[in-house]
């Protein structure tokens, strides 16, 4: 994962450089489309020399469903933003060249990834408790992550005990005389902490009890957003710790019931 970002951010600087309008015509620059895009005419100059039609046909290479209306308009939008694109075009074929090898390891990791996503399905299903996490919404490499950093869920007391084991719980740091503020300890597994955030990061969108106590938090209560985010975690910890005793999955219309609480 860390070398799949690193490579991220090498291909959106190529960009920032080459072809600084490009994200005006993909907002996911890795997805489908604009990986063949980038593939096979990256810049400017590149795209001036094509029309239309023969942009669909070279993205038939890589799509099932390269055309279409959807698939017309991003071609002339393309063309649109290269005519006026104000990219750096020194050494251009050179950094072409470099591209295309950051496109293609981009897309072997992205296999290795995927894979190892599908063996981690498929091995969920064995591991006691995870079919709980996983109704609340978790994506599978975040519940194995949380079952391997938190260990048994159903064995905890409490949520706050897998905040300690994330390092999410409050301490005051203070010396001596010295009276410190109140601070998360980050005394815990690293990766625990990270997907408990990102799990309520992507929850969000999704699980309309935690949009509407995340709501209620900013509107009501005033927190920032990161203040809220910090709280939403930990309820998710008690949530998942209660369910593990309690061997219930995850139920919409129960929590609706009780997060305000």
């Amino acid at each position: 994962m860390v070398e799949r970002g690193r490579i991220e951010n090498r291909i959106h600087r190529w960009l920032d450089i080459r072809f600084p309008e490009y994200g005006q015509a993909f907002e996911d620059i890795f997805s489908a489309r604009s990986l063949a895009t980038l593939r096979r005419f990256s810049t400017p100059s590149d795209l001036l020399q094509l029309t239309p039609e023969r942009m669909i046909e070279i993205w038939e290479e890589y799509m099932s469903r390269p055309g279409g209306l959807r698939g017309k308009r991003k071609a002339i939008e393309l063309l649109e933003l290269a005519r006026h694109s104000v990219g750096d075009t020194f050494a251009l074929e050179e950094d072409k060249w470099e591209l295309t090898h950051l496109v293609d390891e981009y897309e072997r990791i992205q296999r290795i990834v995927e894979e190892a996503d599908e063996m981690m399905k498929k091995m969920l299903p064995e591991i006691p408790g995870s079919e709980l996490v996983l109704s609340v919404g978790v994506s599978a490499p975040a519940t194995a992550a949380i079952l391997a950093f938190g260990g048994d869920l159903s064995k905890l007391s409490h949520g706050n005990q897998l905040l300690r084991n994330a390092g999410l719980n409050l301490a005051e740091k203070s010396s001596g005389k010295y009276k410190g503020k109140i601070k998360l300890t980050k005394r815990g597994n690293s990766l625990l902490r990270k997907h408990l955030y990102f799990t309520v990061f992507r929850l969000l969108p999704h699980n309309s009890a935690f949009q509407a106590l995340h709501t209620h938090n900013i509107e009501v209560k005033r927190m920032t957003k990161m203040q809220s985010i910090m709280k939403l975690i930990g309820k998710l910890a008690r949530m998942l710790v209660a369910m593990a005793r309690q061997g219930e999955e995850f139920s919409l219309a129960k929590v609706q019931l009780t997060l305000a609480a």
